[in-house]
Formats: structure tokens, C-alpha cells, sequence
């Protein structure tokens, strides 16, 4: 008899008590019993006793002194020695590089402050591993500040590697919120975080065409866009050593002065897109008509307002058709919200005109729908209709954009578009570095170095969780196909191949394992923990031994695939 575990794509493998007899040159099966109620480590026990083998029972032999969490840990550790980011910190082992290691570890694995952190070391082999487990908060504040007086090193370094003469980078500006009023940095500006009243620091993220991070700086929270981009050109062309660039950046960005300051700078290509009131001007010259789509959904142009620019006019008809609906919808919205202002009239809750205009203003900003309105206040009274007319020339740019950029012969048309939605990838950077997985909000640091060594270290994350994700994509949500985005049409949705939309379907890989998210992943391998042990009724000096959890053959198989990371 032997124990067979048969894959089910989907559902839990069938665990099978089974029988085998010879019949001539033919092995017969004979299914015993169905023993899929069972987990698989009990199964793995029965099939160790129909082997004959001898089960020992640990607890009778030795005590298991600590279990820290360690899969986890081994993971980003594995990772940032494969791409030698502790070499790029610091080219000799130090307590300072350790600590600095240590905390871009703890941005990916738990997201937390230095306090925490220090508290933290004994629940997993974090600490253990690089030997700072008796640090404290103080240690690592002072490792933050190691940390600062290389970080123009360590850039050059990530630039050296990812950057390359004549190639594209992207980039463009957040910002996030701060807790306190004393940081030189932290000052009122427009808030990306929808913080309204809070103090915020601004922060420009310079990547390479795939979206790995290189550099990041840090500008007071009032510095509006296009003012931090000239002092990315002169890094890239003075410490980056780079005499040719392509910089693509987005319409809020690469404004026209800011071209203009860019055509006098040799070496500098761009490539960004039009503002609204520029693609209305086209289409009122009639240099874009809407017509010219119905057989293309993009075309070149150009314009004597443009003298030497390539221009490449893109509609795209799902975008258009959200557009449209969100607009009825916000519409919609606001009219109701305005006849409830007419009811409070009608039933003499408001009378005064100075009052009505407040009251008006609240519903109409509530929905950004003011310009789609006309509005007439006056004492007790109160009308209003949908500008029919602004609606409409708002409706025509639906779906419509205009890519721009100085690359008149060196780019094709679709090529231009594809470099600018490149964009998203600095975007994802964006979400991951404030959000959930490294949590860069809100900043409480109050001295302006550790604001920017703050920000460095959630970057140096950021490129450690990069190539993670790009490396589990096999074990991930994600699309694996990754080289259909050269060749499939730039304007139109991007759609998943039919492997990722197969994963995300049925929730699991091809071989039938659960597929995961980044996060998931993690968790799954910090169920591998490292256990130290010593010998039954040994005495305290009795040297202790360690024992690792047993990896799946999916936690094999991720600790390969980051094995196997190429930089």
C-alpha cells in the first residue's frame, strides 16, 4: 500500500490511499480509501509509516528554545545581495551598513518606525541575520544619517547601472503629508494625499524607461511641478554624466517654458503631451478633426505653433465613453444637489442672496462642475441650467490626447505614445511607495536630512521590491508577457494576455498552486521559520542547533526565481 497525492486544478489534491498488483506485464491500481480530509503533512506521515520509516517525535528529544519568523526576511535579503545593493551602500561590512540594510528590509516586510523596528528584532531573524539585533532606535537614527552623506554616491551608482547615453528616463513629482510644523521642508501646497490643512513634502522620483528608481530628491511642499525639472536635467547631464537623455514627463511637467529652457540645453530630448486649451486650439484650427479617426485611432501632425516638434494625435474610444458617462453622471449629481437649494427657498431656509452664492458654491465645487453651469443669484431667488454649449466642447475632446515631443525623426508615431504611457510605471512607483506596501506617510521626522534620507531609503525599497515583483511574476497576478507591450496598439486599454487572464480567473497558477499578490507571497514564505533548539535536559552551555521549516515547492521555486535576478 502507498499514499498517491493527486494534483486537482481546482480544488485541494486528492489524497488517495492506494494498492498496486501485478497482473502480467500490467501494474494494476486499486483505490483503498479517500483520504483527501487529511492535510498534506499527515498524509506525508502516513506514507513515511507504509515505507517502514521510524517516527520521532521532537519534543521527546530536544526543546525548541525560539521560532522567529524567517522566510520572509531571507527573501529581501537573498534579493539585495543578488543585485549588490549592500556593496552599492557601502563597499565594506560595517554595524552602519548593516542597520541601513536592516531597514530597507523592514519598508518591504513591515513598514514601521525606528522605535518599532528596534522592538521588533526578536520576532523574525531580521536582526539576528545581520548581526544589529542590540540596536536601538538611536543607532538607527544615526545609520540615517550615515546613510545621508551617500546617498549622491549611491545614485550614481544606480545611474551608472540603469542609465544610459541617448536612452529615455522618466520623471515626474508627489507628495506626501507631514506631521508636525518644524521641518524646514514641510509647507502648504497642493495635496495629492487629499490632506486639506496638512503640511506636505514634495518628492520627484527620476527612473529608467522600465520604471526602476534611481534618484530621488525632496522639495519644499509648496514647489509646484515644473520648477524641480531643470534641476533634474543638470543632475542627469552633471552628476549622472550623461550628455544625451530623452526625458518624458507629463503635460503638468514639461510645460512650455520649461521646453523652452530645454531647447537651449544640448543633449536634451522630451517627450510629453498637450494641455486641453492647446488640443481645443488645434481642433477649433481644424489641424485635428474628429473624422480623421474613424479609421485610425492616431495620426501625426503638425502645427507652426509647434516648429519643430513631432505631434501625434491619439482618441481613444473607451476612454471616451467613460468620460462621457462620468460626466452625465456628475451632472446629474449636481442638479439634484442644486434643487435641493431651490427646495430650501421655496420653503424660506435661505433668503439672502450673499447666503445663497455660499450655499451654491459648496454643491457646485463638491462635484468641480461649476463651468458646466449657468447661475442666476439673486434675493430669494435662485435658477440654473446645464450649459449646453461648454458641455458639448467638452464632449468633443473626449477620449482625445495629443502626444508632443522634439524627437521629429528619431521616433515613430506609435513609439512616442508608448514612451509617454511609460509614465505609469513611475506612477506605480508612486502608489507603492505610499501606500500599503512601504508606507513612505506620513513623514514625522522633523530635521530636513533624515525628511530626505526618509524618502531615499522607501526608494531603495522600492528598486529591492522592483525586481522581486519582476522576478515572482510566474508565482504572481501578474502578466508575464511582458514584450507584447512593444508591438500591440499604444492607444488603445491594455489588456492582459490569456495566461494572466486565466490566473485571474481561477485564482491559481498553472500547475494548480494558488497564485499570489506581492504581499500574499511574503506572508506565505514568513510561515518558514528558523527554530533554535538544544538537546532534551542539556544544560544552558550545551551548544544549540537550528532547524528551518521545510519549504514548499513553491517557496522552492521563489527562492530560485530570485536566485536567478540578472542586473
Amino acid at each position: 500500500m502507498y499514499i498517491d497525492i493527486v494534483p486537482n486544478r481546482k480544488s485541494p489534491p486528492a489524497i488517495l490511499l492506494r494498492e498496486s498488483t501485478r497482473k502480467g506485464k500490467k501494474t494494476i491500481k486499486r483505490t483503498i480509501a479517500n483520504l483527501s480530509s487529511l492535510s498534506i503533512a499527515q498524509a506525508e506521515s502516513i506514507r513515511r509509516i507504509l515505507k517502514g520509516e521510524k517516527l520521532v517525535n521532537p519534543e521527546d528529544y530536544f526543546d525548541i528554545l525560539r521560532s522567529p519568523a524567517h522566510g520572509h526576511v531571507d527573501a529581501v535579503l537573498v534579493t539585495i545581495r543578488r543585485l549588490g545593493l549592500d556593496k552599492m551602500i557601502g563597499s565594506r561590512r560595517s554595524k552602519e551598513r548593516d542597520l541601513v540594510i536592516a531597514m530597507i528590509a523592514s519598508r518591504i516586510l513591515c513598514p514601521q518606525s525606528k522605535l518599532a523596528l528596534a522592538r521588533d528584532w526578536g520576532n523574525t531573524t531580521l536582526g539576528e541575520l545581520l548581526g544589529v539585533e542590540e540596536a536601538d532606535d538611536e543607532a538607527l537614527y544615526a545609520a540615517m544619517d550615515w546613510l545621508y552623506e551617500r546617498q549622491d554616491a549611491i545614485e550614481q551608482r544606480l545611474a551608472k547601472r540603469h542609465l544610459q547615453e541617448g536612452g529615455r528616463v522618466l520623471y515626474d513629482l508627489s507628495s506626501s503629508y507631514f506631521e508636525g510644523e518644524k521641518c524646514p521642508l514641510a509647507a502648504r501646497g497642493y495635496s495629492r494625499d487629499q490632506k486639506k490643512g496638512k503640511l506636505q513634502v514634495n518628492y520627484g522620483l527620476l527612473t529608467d524607461d522600465q520604471g526602476r528608481p534611481v534618484s530621488i530628491s525632496a522639495f519644499s511642499g509648496n514647489t509646484t511641478d515644473p520648477k524641480t525639472l531643470m534641476p533634474q536635467v543638470e543632475r542627469l547631464q552633471g552628476a549622472f554624466n550623461l550628455k544625451s537623455v530623452v526625458l518624458v514627463g507629463d503635460r503638468g511637467m514639461i510645460s512650455q517654458k520649461q521646453i523652452d529652457e530645454l531647447k537651449g540645453q544640448e543633449g536634451v530630448e522630451w517627450i510629453t503631451a498637450l494641455k486641453t486649451g492647446a488640443i481645443r486650439k488645434l481642433m477649433d484650427a481644424e489641424s485635428i478633426q474628429p473624422t480623421l479617426f474613424d479609421e485610425r485611432n492616431l495620426f501625426e501632425l503638425t502645427h507652426p505653433d509647434f516648429p519643430r516638434e513631432k505631434l501625434v494625435a491619439c482618441r481613444n474610444p473607451e476612454l471616451a465613453h467613460r468620460r462621457k458617462h462620468k460626466r452625465e453622471d456628475l451632472l446629474k449629481a449636481t442638479s439634484e444637489e442644486l434643487e435641493k437649494v431651490q427646495g430650501m427657498l421655496e420653503r424660506g431656509y435661505l433668503k439672502d442672496a450673499e447666503k445663497i452664492g455660499v450655499r451654491i458654491g459648496k454643491v457646485i465645487n463638491k462635484y468641480k462642475m461649476a463651468k458646466h453651469f449657468k447661475l442666476e443669484i439673486a434675493e430669494q431667488k435662485f435658477s440654473f441650467e446645464v450649459d449646453k454649449e461648454k458641455v458639448s466642447a467638452e464632449a468633443a475632446l473626449d477620449g482625445i490626447y495629443v502626444i508632443r515631443t522634439s524627437l521629429k525623426e528619431e521616433l515613430s508615431a506609435a513609439d512616442a505614445v508608448r514612451h509617454y504611457k511609460a509614465l505609469s510605471q513611475v506612477e506605480r512607483a508612486f502608489r507603492s511607495i505610499k501606500t500599503m506596501d512601504l508606507e513612505v506617510r506620513p513623514i514625522r521626522h522633523y530635521q530636513e536630512q533624515r525628511v530626505r534620507t526618509h524618502l531615499f531609503l522607501c526608494m531603495l525599497a522600492y528598486y529591492v521590491k522592483w525586481h522581486m515583483m519582476e522576478a515572482w511574476r510566474p508565482l504572481l497576478f501578474a502578466d508575464e508577457d511582458q514584450q507584447a507591450k512593444q508591438t500591440r496598439d499604444p492607444v488603445a486599454p491594455a489588456k492582459r494576455s490569456a495566461a494572466a487572464e486565466e490566473k485571474a480567473k481561477s485564482k491559481q497558477l498553472p500547475d494548480g498552486s494558488p497564485a499570489h499578490s506581492f504581499q500574499t507571497l511574503l506572508r506565505n514564505l514568513a510561515s518558514i521559520v528558523r527554530s533554535t533548539c538544544r538537546s532534551k535536559d542539556a544544560d544552558a552551555g550545551t551548544p544549540t542547533f537550528i532547524i528551518d521549516t521545510q519549504q514548499t515547492p513553491n517557496q522552492k521555486k521563489a527562492f530560485q526565481l530570485l536566485k536567478e535576478i540578472k542586473v
